[in-house]
């Protein structure tokens, strides 16, 4: 007969997906954490009696991913190796019924906004003055900071607003008082983050308020960086960019997942925006700040989607010449607008499409990076690995983007600090320096 453990329970908290779901587990972490218990992120996870799989419902693979680690764990309680198991997010929130009939070794499932009770199964009460704290998970000089919550765009694909709700922003003052509890752990970037920046204030200020926001996120002593992430592309309130260009804080670098750049897909994925506004967008965008690197995802293998559709998104891209661009391929996602189409493109197409356009952007890359070679840049330094120090300019975001390497051989940097590093070799996705002065 098994017996609960009498030593102090420990909690591992494995998070899958994306940043958001990051900043969740980071918040559920800090009340725990609080509340007394030894909690630990999924990096140290061994030796654990208590496990949270905060879970992603995004694509086909992120489910797959979600379901293959809660079954890990579910296994590791049959065999008496963890006592408690609780899973939460996206995943759960979506498919909770189906869940508890298939896994019944988890103990409970929980949605995204069902915080408190969780907490409750741990005899925690949530706590509004901890809004704010988070036990971070990222290095100790950058984190993520969530302005809002949910999406109210209808792009035919997506099921985060199934998952996620409606758009809620978060107010400045509570956003401010965040970010100034983070630079006091020593957190020197920002990185903004929403399912779509722009609409940001648009609910509780009855007006977008994103630029008053960076303005005030820019007063914060100690945060020397703001980088904004998912914006999204149709009727693009370019204040925004001009709020870019005159705040040195803010880094000349906007993530825009565009999805598509044929007009027939664009229609059907309703993202109210055609190739030519798209191209006309970023031309303006660019002349305001003519050194933003932009970031995109491309989605293929939507249904209907032919070789001309595919031949106009690598046009499309051979022409605009985007900084940092990566591709996923559609997944058919139940109760979208998208799901009544038939999902007509085998997995095997999808991939190789997939791998056209990488292989496109590769190509564009390469040329870009080469243009560095011979230009000093500040750069944050994030982790030592091997025989380099690897970190990143302003122009790119943690583990999606480039990297700048510094050997480590005749060169110390202490990680979390900026260095001027001047260019001297360049690959595809890879920048090469060396510290000066």
């Amino acid at each position: 007969m098994k017996t609960k453990s009498i030593q102090k329970d420990k909690v591992s908290v494995i998070t899958l997906g994306c940043s958001k779901n990051l900043v969740d587990s980071e918040v559920m972490m800090a009340h725990l954490q609080d509340g007394g218990y030894d909690v630990v992120h999924d990096k140290w996870r061994k030796g654990r009696n208590i496990v949270v799989v905060n879970t992603c419902g995004f694509i086909d693979k992120a489910k797959e991913e979600s379901i293959n680690t809660i079954m890990e764990y579910a296994d590791a309680k049959s065999k008496g190796k963890i006592e408690k198991l609780y899973v939460t997010g996206c995943l759960s929130q979506r498919y909770k019924d189906n869940l508890e009939d298939e896994i019944p070794e988890v103990d409970a499932f929980f949605g995204t906004a069902e915080l408190p009770k969780l907490l409750k199964k741990f005899k925690i009460d949530y706590k509004h003055e901890l809004v704010g704290e988070r036990m971070l998970s990222t290095p100790s000089h950058y984190a993520y900071l969530k302005i809002s919550e949910g999406c109210n765009r209808t792009c035919s694909f997506c099921a985060i607003p199934l998952m996620r709700g409606k758009h809620v922003s978060r107010t400045i003052d509570e956003l401010v008082a965040e970010a100034k509890g983070l630079a006091a752990k020593g957190v020197k970037e920002l990185m903004l983050i929403a399912q779509e920046l722009t609409f940001y204030g648009l609910d509780i200020y009855k007006k977008r308020r994103l630029p008053e926001l960076l303005q005030e996120l820019a007063k914060v002593e100690g945060i020397e960086w703001i980088r904004l992430h998912y914006a999204y592309p149709a009727q693009f309130p370019m204040e925004i960019i001009d709020e870019m260009a005159q705040n040195p804080k803010v880094c000349h670098y906007l993530d825009m997942p565009l999805q598509h750049a044929s007009d027939p897909i664009l229609t059907s994925m309703r993202r109210n925006i055609t190739n030519q506004e798209t191209i006309d967008l970023i031309r303006d965008i660019r002349a305001r700040v003519p050194d933003i690197a932009i970031r995109t995802t491309m989605l293929v293998g939507y249904p209907g989607e032919t070789e001309q559709d595919i031949q106009n998104l690598k046009n499309f891209i051979e022409e605009v010449q985007f900084e940092r661009l990566g591709v996923f391929t559609y997944s058919h996602e139940d109760s979208t607008r998208a799901h009544i189409h038939a999902d007509d493109i085998d997995e095997d197409t999808k991939q190789e499409r997939a791998a056209e356009i990488m292989a496109v952007q590769e190509g564009i890359s390469l040329a870009l990076n080469q243009k560095k070679v011979g230009k000093t840049f500040k750069v944050l330094f994030d982790r030592k690995e091997g025989g380099y120090f690897i970190g990143r300019t302003e122009y790119d975001s943690p583990e999606v983007d480039n990297e700048v390497l510094v050997s480590a051989e005749n060169t110390y940097i202490r990680i979390g600090d900026f260095a001027k590093v001047k260019i001297t070799s360049a690959e595809e996705f890879d920048l090469y320096g060396e510290v000066v002065a």
